[in-house]
C-alpha cells in the first residue's frame, strides 16, 4: 500500500501529537504506544521532505508547515467526529460529546443544564479563558461553541446574542465609597481599582465608557480572571468591575450605587458558520434560543 493510501493514520498522529502537546499525551489520548506515535510522524516527514515540529525534551512545536498542515488535520477529524455525532443521533438515546468555551461560568452552565436534561448521554466539556482565547479556539477546531461578551464580527463566525448584561463596580466593605448612599463616575478617579487583562471585555467596555466620561481611573494590580479580581478586592485591593451576571453576593463585598447609568456587555454564543448545523452544535444553540425566549 503506498504512502498516500495510508496517510490517515499518519495525519491522526500528526493531529494528537500537536493538540496534545506531545507524543506521549498522543499516544495515550489514542490508545497507542509512543514509539508508534513517533514513527508515524518521521514517516509522514522522512517521505514528504517536511519538518512537522520542533523539539524541546519531551515538548514538541509546530513548525510553520506544522502549522499550516493541522489546520487541515483540525478540518479533517473534527469532520470524522460531526459524522459519528451525526450517527449517534439517529439512535434512540442522542450521545456524543460537546465541546465548549467560555470567558466565565455565570452563562454557559444555564445552557448546560438545560440542555443536559434533554441530552442526558452527551458528555460536555468546558475550558476557560478570555475573549480571545475563545474565539480563537472556535477557529482553531479546538472547541464546538463558545460563550463570551460580545459579538464576534467575522464571516467564519455563527454569532448568537444571549442577553444584556449591566455592568457594576464593587468595594470591600469598609472601602470609604461603601459608606456613601451614592457616588458619582467623578468620584472613582480617586481609587484604585483591580483591573482585568487586556483580553477582558468587561473591562474594555468599562474602560472606553470612562474615558467618553472624561474620567481617568487608576489600576493597583491586574488580574487574570473576575473570580481572582473579587479576591483583590475583598482584600481590599482597590475597587472592581463586573458585570450584575457575574456578581457574586459575598459579605465582605459592597455593590456601590453609581448615580451615571453604567454601560452593558451583551452575551453572544459563537460557533464556526459551517458547523452550525451538526446535530449537537444545533441542539446546543436551540437550548440558546429557548432561555433567551424565556428571559424575554
Amino acid at each position: 500500500m503506498s504512502m498516500v493510501e495510508n496517510l490517515l493514520p499518519e495525519l491522526k498522529a500528526f493531529d494528537a501529537t500537536a493538540r496534545f502537546g506531545g507524543m506521549s499525551a498522543a499516544a495515550r489520548a489514542l490508545g497507542l504506544r509512543q514509539p508508534t506515535i513517533s514513527a508515524h510522524i518521521a514517516r509522514l516527514e522522512k517521505h514528504y521532505g517536511v519538518e512537522l515540529f520542533h523539539r524541546r525534551g519531551r515538548q514538541v512545536q509546530l513548525t510553520d508547515f506544522g502549522r499550516n498542515l493541522r489546520e487541515i488535520t483540525n478540518r479533517i477529524f473534527r469532520a470524522e467526529e460531526d459524522a459519528r455525532s451525526l450517527l449517534l443521533a439517529a439512535q434512540s438515546q442522542f450521545q456524543g460529546r460537546l465541546s465548549l468555551c467560555a470567558v466565565g461560568p455565570y452563562n454557559v452552565v444555564p445552557m448546560i443544564s438545560r440542555f443536559r436534561e434533554n441530552n442526558p448521554y452527551v458528555e460536555v466539556s468546558v475550558s476557560m479563558g478570555d475573549s480571545s482565547d475563545v474565539v480563537e479556539r472556535i477557529l482553531d477546531f479546538r472547541g464546538d461553541l463558545g460563550v463570551l461578551v460580545h459579538r464576534v464580527d467575522d464571516p467564519r463566525i455563527h454569532c448568537v446574542p444571549f442577553r444584556k448584561q449591566p455592568l457594576l463596580v464593587f468595594a470591600h466593605r469598609t472601602h470609604p465609597l461603601a459608606q456613601l448612599s451614592s457616588v458619582f463616575l467623578r468620584d472613582l478617579a480617586s481609587y484604585n481599582f483591580v483591573v482585568r487583562e487586556s483580553g477582558s471585555t468587561t473591562q474594555r467596555v468599562f474602560n472606553s465608557f470612562l474615558n467618553n466620561a472624561g474620567v481617568k481611573i487608576k489600576s493597583s494590580v491586574e488580574m487574570g480572571s473576575r473570580e481572582a479580581v473579587r479576591e483583590a478586592v475583598a482584600a481590599g485591593l482597590g475597587l472592581g468591575v463586573v458585570s450584575e451576571t457575574a456578581y457574586v453576593e459575598d459579605p465582605r463585598l459592597v455593590r456601590l450605587k453609581v448615580q451615571e447609568p453604567l454601560p452593558s456587555t451583551y452575551s453572544h454564543v459563537i460557533c464556526l458558520r459551517e458547523r452550525s448545523a451538526v446535530p449537537l452544535v444545533a441542539g446546543f444553540l436551540g437550548v440558546v434560543f429557548e432561555l433567551r425566549a424565556e428571559a424575554g
